[in-house]
């Protein structure tokens, strides 16, 4: 039986996925997360999930710093975005940090299914099932910057916004609440991996990604709880996908 991870905040809309999941793998046992880190606490702890659908917007995620948590701690497991932006250069940021499907929220709940049931067969699917043009071109300029970002903490997302605003690690420690040597040593590690000799390298670097819309303005955390179900199992009024 297909174990899914449904990591998204509103019920009304989790809902609208469950009765597409059901419609693709009837009896699939599906696990709900309202926020990233009650996603990263769930795939944490076995058994292991076949699939996860993930809500850009999702609380306690910045930008595209959800995908990577959850990636690095479930680098094998298969992750289809479900979100509401569909910019191609969006889309094609996504795809490079190894997400296996882009979905519009918009879609129908029978194309929703068929994108489920294209990523549980090792396809990459986005909407219309194929990878634009668009988006491939889309795709080559960062590859490599992406990747790199890939290998960053998520303090150390952070640490590398407030570089990129200008801050001196003085008031990084601050901002953040750590002591100003945690800091250097965070910054030591941003330029490594980045594979840059200074803090200025690395601000020209990110301009070359927007890394402003790549990490987002923080969010707070959702306070909220976990619910393990079984497809076809009622949860309340259902919210349809258009």
């Amino acid at each position: 039986m297909a174990r899914l991870l449904i990591v998204e905040d509103h019920p009304l809309f989790r809902e609208a996925l469950e009765s597409a999941i059901h419609v693709a793998l009837p009896g699939a046992e599906m696990v709900e997360a309202a926020s990233i880190d009650m996603a990263v606490c769930r795939l944490s702890s076995p058994p292991r999930f076949d699939l996860i659908l993930l809500d850009l917007s999702t609380p306690g995620t910045t930008g595209l710093s959800g995908v990577i948590r959850i990636r690095k701690t479930a680098p094998r497991t298969p992750i289809l975005v479900v979100s509401a932006y569909q910019d191609p250069q969006l889309v094609a940021h996504v795809l490079t940090l190894g997400v296996a499907g882009y979905i519009s929220k918009s879609t129908s709940k029978e194309q929703l299914a068929d994108a489920i049931s294209a990523v549980l067969r090792g396809e990459v699917h986005v909407q219309g099932g194929a990878i634009s043009p668009a988006t491939r071109r889309a795709r080559l300029p960062a590859h490599d910057l992406l990747k790199r970002l890939h290998e960053l903490t998520p303090q150390q997302l952070r640490v590398l916004d407030l570089i990129r605003c200008g801050l001196q690690n003085k008031q990084i420690a601050y901002e953040l609440g750590i002591c100003e040597t945690t800091v250097k040593v965070h910054v030591s590690e941003i330029l490594r991996k980045l594979r840059v000799m200074s803090r200025t390298k690395a601000i020209i670097e990110m301009e070359k990604i927007d890394f402003v819309n790549l990490i987002g303005e923080p969010r707070a955390p959702a306070a909220g709880t976990e619910t393990v179900m079984t497809a076809g199992t009622t949860t309340g009024r259902e919210a349809p996908l258009a």
